[in-house]
């Protein structure tokens, strides 16, 4: 076997590797939101309004969140849209951290559930393949800032 092909080999593997953590990674955060988003349009569920009271939140919150969260769990999941994913993976961190936040400030324990989902929403968009990404944005680990 000669060394192209070889070196052909290994990129194929860890390309495989990739795509194969990318979506481990990002089928739980798109799931996520997307459950997120039916809490919100379940009205039977009282577990919502009552711990948005108990954060302080007024109730209406929980439409504008899950609206947002069900755009987030599409865009995801859609191919390309290099734009709107960068949007989608911000907004998703920002409700994950946010979570944590107003946990702790209303005297709650650290929020571990929303933790993990900042950590795999990271992951996910540092592991986005080429077509998920914006242009001229490299994949972490192949920056001008490592040489």
């Amino acid at each position: 076997m000669s060394n192209e092909s070889t070196s052909q080999a290994i990129s194929n593997g860890f390309h495989r590797i990739r795509t194969i953590a990318y979506w481990t990674f990002t089928l739980p955060v798109a799931f996520e939101n997307a459950a997120g988003a039916m809490w919100v349009f379940s009205f039977r569920l009282n577990y919502l309004a009552v711990t948005l009271g108990h954060l302080g939140y007024p109730q209406y919150f929980k439409y504008i969140l899950g609206a947002w969260q069900l755009a987030c769990a599409a865009t995801l999941l859609a191919p390309r849209l290099p734009r709107v994913k960068e949007w989608a993976y911000a907004g998703a961190f920002f409700n994950y951290s946010s979570a944590i936040v107003s946990h702790l400030f209303a005297g709650d324990p650290l929020d571990v559930g929303a933790a993990v989902m900042i950590v795999f929403t990271v992951v996910s968009w540092a592991l986005r393949p080429p077509d998920r990404r914006l242009g001229g944005s490299m994949p972490v680990g192949k920056t001008s800032a490592i040489p």
